[in-house]
C-alpha cells in the first residue's frame, strides 16, 4: 500500500460499522419515533435486561453516560464528604472526577507495569480509617486483579465499583466485567466496545437495593412521578440510544473477536521488539485500545502522522498530576509507574472493521521506524 494512494487510517472508523447495520438501526429508530415514547420506555427496559444478562448481573439501569454511572454509583453507596476512595491515576479524568463531585477524596495508588491496572498490593497499603471504597478501572479492556481486590474489600468492609467503561465483554475467571464488584459502570460513548450514536451509559449490580437506588437517583430521586424521596439528578438513557444499542449488542461478541484478531496480528508482528499488551492467565482482554510502549513514543507519533496513520496517547498526564487535583498535594515522582507509562505508551488504530491491508501498513510503518531508530 503506497503512501500516495493511502486513505488516512483513523483510530476508529465508525462509518464502516454503520454501513453494516444501517437498515437494522433505522428500523429500530423508526419504531421509537412511531411509539411516541422517547425516555424510559420499552427499548431502554429491554436493553437493561439484555445487558444484565450479557454481563451476568442481576440488574442493570440505563443512564445518560459513563461519568454519571460512576457518580450515581458512589451516591447509591452513600459515599461522600469525609470519605476516601482509592483509585488509579492512569485512567480517564472522569473516574476521579466522580469521586470529587460527590465530595469524597480521591486517593491515587500506583499501577502494575505489566497491565497498567491498579496494583492490589499498593491498594492495601493506602487504606486508612476514612477509606470507604475502591474504584477499579479495567484499563484498555483487561480486568484488574479482582480476586485480590475483592479480598481486600471484604476484609476491610469496603465497597468496590468497577469502572468497566472500556471493558464490556472482558472476562476474569469466568465472570464478566461489571458483575464482580458491588457495582459495574459502563460507557456507551460512540468509540467504546459497544457504542451509541451519542452519550449513553449503564450501571450493573447484583444487589436489588442498589439497583432501586440508582433508578431513583437517575430520575431526580423519584420512583413515583412528582414524589421525590432523595436528591437525585437527570441522567436517563433515551430510547433512541437504547434502540441503537440493542442492534449493536447482537454483534458485540463478533466485533470483540475481530478486535482480538487485530490485536493478535499486532502482537505477532511486534514480538520481542517493543512492549505490547500482556494478557494475564484466566483473563479475556477486549482490546478497547491496543497500546505499545517505547522510549521514542513522541517521535513515532509524528512518523505515523506523516504516513497518514492516527495514533493516540492514553493518557499523557496521570490524574495525580492534573491541575484540577492540585489540592491533593501529589507531586511528580509519587507514582512512578503511572508517570512512566504516561510518557511511553501509545495506542495504535484498532476497531472491528480495520482491514488486514490497512493494519499491515500500520505495522510496516512502525517496524520501519524501529529499524531506523532502535
Amino acid at each position: 500500500m503506497s503512501n500516495d494512494k493511502l486513505t488516512p487510517i483513523p483510530m476508529v472508523d465508525l462509518k464502516e460499522e454503520l454501513n453494516l447495520l444501517r437498515k437494522l438501526i433505522i428500523q429500530e429508530l423508526t419504531d421509537v419515533l412511531d411509539s411516541g415514547i422517547y425516555i424510559l420506555g420499552e427499548k431502554g427496559e429491554k436493553l437493561e435486561r439484555e445487558v444484565a444478562h450479557y454481563v451476568g448481573a442481576s440488574y442493570a439501569a440505563g443512564v445518560a453516560n459513563g461519568t454519571d454511572a460512576l457518580e450515581l454509583s458512589l451516591q447509591a453507596l452513600n459515599i461522600g464528604y469525609g470519605d476516601e476512595v482509592i483509585t488509579t491515576p492512569f485512567t480517564f479524568f472522569a473516574t476521579a472526577e466522580a469521586i470529587a463531585r460527590v465530595g469524597a477524596t480521591p486517593v491515587f495508588v500506583d499501577i502494575e507495569e505489566e497491565t497498567y491496572n491498579i496494583d492490589p498490593v499498593k491498594v492495601e497499603k493506602a487504606l486508612t480509617k476514612k477509606t470507604k471504597g475502591i474504584i477499579v478501572v479495567h484499563l484498555y479492556g483487561q480486568i484488574a486483579k479482582m480476586e485480590e481486590i475483592m479480598d481486600i474489600a471484604k476484609k476491610n468492609d469496603l465497597k468496590v465499583i468497577e469502572d468497566a467503561c472500556q471493558a464490556l465483554g472482558a472476562e476474569y475467571n469466568g465472570k464478566k466485567a461489571g458483575a464482580i464488584g458491588d457495582i459495574g459502570c459502563f460507557s456507551f460513548f460512540p468509540s467504546k466496545n459497544l457504542g451509541a450514536f451519542g452519550d449513553a451509559g449503564m450501571v450493573t449490580t447484583n444487589q436489588r437495593n442498589l439497583y432501586e437506588q440508582i433508578c431513583r437517583l437517575r430520575n431526580h430521586g423519584s420512583k413515583t412521578k412528582y414524589y421525590h424521596s432523595t436528591i437525585g439528578m437527570n441522567s436517563r438513557l433515551d430510547e433512541f440510544q437504547a434502540a441503537i444499542l440493542l442492534v449493536k449488542l447482537k454483534y458485540l461478541d463478533i466485533f470483540l473477536h475481530q478486535r482480538k484478531e487485530v490485536a493478535r496480528r499486532y502482537t505477532d508482528s511486534f514480538h520481542n521488539l517493543i512492549k505490547s499488551p500482556t494478557i494475564l492467565e484466566n483473563k479475556a482482554h477486549t482490546f478497547h485500545q491496543y497500546c505499545i510502549e517505547l522510549d521514542k513514543r513522541d517521535e513515532l507519533v509524528l512518523d505515523l502522522k506523516n504516513n497518514g496513520i492516527a495514533s493516540s496517547i492514553y493518557y499523557p498526564v496521570p490524574l495525580h498530576l492534573q491541575a484540577a487535583f492540585d489540592y491533593l498535594n501529589y507531586k511528580a515522582g509519587d507514582l512512578p509507574v503511572a508517570e512512566k507509562a504516561a510518557k511511553r505508551t501509545l495506542a495504535l488504530p484498532i476497531y472491528p472493521m480495520l482491514s488486514i491491508q490497512k493494519q499491515m501498513y500500520v505495522i510496516s510503518t512502525v517496524l520501519d521506524f524501529l529499524n531506523r531508530k532502535p
